[in-house]
């Protein structure tokens, strides 16, 4: 790909256009001198000599990967600038045109200039134009009203973008063209996302049985078309990167591919492996060659893909012992009992989950972020008959509005074209016999709602483009961090499909909730142990920071810390305070700090409480020693005991008023006074 200008779509000067404005009147001069050496002239009527219907269904054949990929995105494209009198193009590499969609009252027009599937409108036949120059010049290019060297073309406005295959070449172009008098300095910046759309798309579904490593300096961009996307074999070898990834890496991709995945993201690529298959969606920290920290998550299609994996790196040379191990226990399926750990809510949650196994009811998973709902459902799928079919994941939040349809749905060529080769089967198909998961549901958009709703009435899924009916067999589990009931009320979500996948609901708690905390501490060392000379305990002052965190990000932060604290402590017998990251500890203090300025404000500062001061800022700032840590946290404990009792007693013993004034969860009240009941 490095032919590409990469630039990210942070400024909308220079990613969305891919150069500075300034340099607009040189690239034309030089596309028009261009046009001059091929012996064109400006005033002639060009000779238009479209290809026959046979032939251009030969050539949308040899572009099939590009042409069903584009389909939904042009679609989409072209319903943000309908009746704008303008028409949304794709061409192959040559810049014949494959494919178009437009206003009707603009294809007549169109038409006179023989802006039509089937013509070439490469520089060397048509001169200066978006498209032609585009693909020359290989970056989104802007062609408007007499930047056009043909006179007969100057009534267009277009705006262009070249499309890359996976390995970075050139394989087609997206073009909006229309009226001058309707041209908008936006349309670029659509084009561009369009395009942008289409490469990833294409990126996944070449790489779909490779490691795929999704990243970005700012969490809230993965998921999204400003994600980089890197590409690698089951032994650790880069394959490719996209053209956001190219350019957060800053190396061409020929000098990429030379490095090892350590090289390029500071970290292990067993671990990565690791956590990709056993704890699917996880986030964790990389580093990049820059120094630049990235928030990265693995993804990586199972269990099909995991047996290729197994065959690839138990082959001589493939790879480390550590590798096929994480595989190996990838393989191990979560399971309802797996996920009894010692909690009374959880276990309370899984004897629910158990009542309705092998019985189609739908089931709503809430919860906050981390808190396990993936692995909820994939334990749920597991308990039932259809244990053996597919368990398809799908993450509503993470795609772009305009690519759920097609992911979810599905999408043929064949209605299209008359061809009989497939697009894209989508998420519904291949869950068929099985169990789709649909995380994140609350963010689905309304449109897709009532998609959904009609395939889970009917038991039947019509792709894009096709009047044809597939039946379909699944069971939908549901989650979401959502408070749907709320969303019905806005209007954002359907009171009917919220009640369709409302069988059974139940509420994952949060970490700070729960009173396994010891036995999830031991099982996630031991799942890092398998990859990683991690230490298979931690310390009790480490055991009482973790008990007296708040846990933001549930699971997966308790996940993370426990890797990151692991690594640090590689070589030790545990993990000790000092090996904890240091934003973790400042968010232990922070709590503290809260903790110690309520129950001050409530006059019940005592001796022991000072003690504590002293204790927490000692272990914070000078990382006290082993014998000394238990004692604050223990003390940290009695104050929010008496701190909640005391409010207990101000209400009559009402948990929930109690709870509300403290702005905690009824569950914390209790699992306070349970604690104090045992001291």
């Amino acid at each position: 790909m490095t032919h590409h200008s990469g630039q990210p779509l942070a400024s909308p000067v220079v990613s969305l256009t891919g150069r500075p404005l300034a340099a607009q009147p040189e690239l034309i001069a030089q596309a028009h001198a261009r046009s001059q050496q091929v012996g064109l002239r400006a005033s002639e009527t060009p000779d238009f000599n479209p290809l026959r219907e046979a032939a251009l269904r030969d050539l949308v054949d040899r572009n099939h990967s590009l042409y069903t990929h584009a389909l939904p995105v042009m679609e989409t494209l072209h319903a943000q600038i309908v009746d704008t009198q303008s028409m949304v193009l794709l061409t192959d590499n040559r810049g014949v045109i494959l494919h178009s969609l437009g206003d009707s009252d603009f294809v007549a027009k169109a038409n006179r200039v023989a802006l039509c599937p089937g013509v070439s409108w490469a520089e060397s036949d048509r001169g200066t134009n978006a498209i032609g120059t585009a693909l020359v010049d290989g970056q989104p290019t802007v062609v408007h009203a007499g930047e056009h060297f043909l006179h007969a073309n100057r009534i267009l406005t277009c705006s262009c973008a070249p499309i890359a295959d996976p390995l970075g070449r050139t394989i087609g172009a997206l073009d909006v063209s229309g009226d001058t008098r309707g041209f908008n300095r936006h349309t670029l910046a659509l084009v561009r996302m369009s395009a942008l759309m289409i490469e990833n798309h294409l990126f996944s579904n070449h790489f779909a049985e490779a490691v795929r490593i999704h990243f970005h300096a700012r969490a809230e961009f993965i998921g999204t078309l400003f994600e980089g996307l890197a590409a690698f074999a089951p032994d650790g070898s880069l394959l490719s990167a996209n053209r956001s990834g190219l350019f957060q890496l800053g190396q061409p991709l020929e000098a990429l591919q030379r490095q090892s995945f350590e090289a390029l993201f500071g970290g292990s690529f067993a671990a990565i492996l690791q956590q990709t298959l056993c704890t699917p969606g996880e986030s964790t920290t990389l580093t990049l060659p820059s120094g630049v920290r990235v928030i990265a998550r693995g993804e990586f299609a199972a269990p099909r893909e995991v047996h290729a994996a197994r065959q690839v790196m138990r082959s001589p040379g493939a790879g480390s012992p550590s590798v096929v191990q994480s595989a190996d226990r990838a393989a191990e399926p979560v399971t309802l009992a797996s996920l009894d750990t010692g909690d009374a809510q959880m276990a309370a949650i899984l004897r629910r989950v158990e009542k309705v196994r092998g019985r189609d009811i739908p089931i709503l998973v809430l919860g906050k972020t981390g808190t396990g709902k993936e692995w909820l459902a994939r334990a749920i799928h597991h308990a039932s008959p259809r244990a053996t079919a597919p368990f398809v994941a799908v993450n509503c939040a993470s795609l772009p509005d305009t690519l759920i349809e097609a992911e979810l749905f599905g999408y043929e060529d064949g209605a299209f074209t008359g061809a009989k080769k497939r697009g894209n089967v989508g998420k519904i198909v291949q869950a068929d016999g099985g169990t789709l998961f649909l995380d994140e549901i609350g963010d689905m958009p309304l449109a897709q709602q009532v998609r959904l709703m009609r395939v889970l009435q009917e038991r039947t899924v019509a792709p894009l483009g096709s009047t044809r009916a597939i039946p379909v067999d699944v069971r939908v589990v549901c989650a979401t961090h959502r408070n749907l009931r709320e969303m019905i009320e806005a209007g954002t979500f359907r009171e009917d499909l919220y009640y369709r996948i409302n069988g059974l609901a139940v509420t994952l708690p949060p970490l700070a909730e729960r009173t396994d905390l010891p036995e999830l501490v031991a099982r996630i060392l031991k799942l890092h142990g398998e990859t990683e000379r991690v230490p298979a305990r931690v310390s009790a002052a480490v055991l009482a920071h973790f008990r007296h965190s708040r846990w933001p990000g549930n699971l997966r932060q308790l996940a993370n810390v426990l890797r990151t604290a692991g690594i640090m402590a590689e070589g030790e017998a545990e993990i000790d305070v000092e090996h904890l990251p240091d934003d973790f500890l400042h968010d232990c203090t922070e709590a503290v700090a809260v903790t110690r300025t309520a129950f001050s404000e409530r006059k019940a500062v005592t001796p022991d409480a000072e003690a504590f001061d002293d204790g927490t800022t000692a272990a914070h700032a000078g990382r006290v020693q082993k014998t000394e840590a238990p004692a604050a946290p223990a003390r940290m404990e009695e104050l929010q005991t008496t701190l909640i009792a005391e409010t207990l007693d101000r209400h009559g013993g009402n948990v929930s008023a109690a709870a509300r004034e403290l702005g905690v969860a009824r569950n914390t009240v209790y699992r306070y006074l349970r604690l104090s009941r045992v001291h």
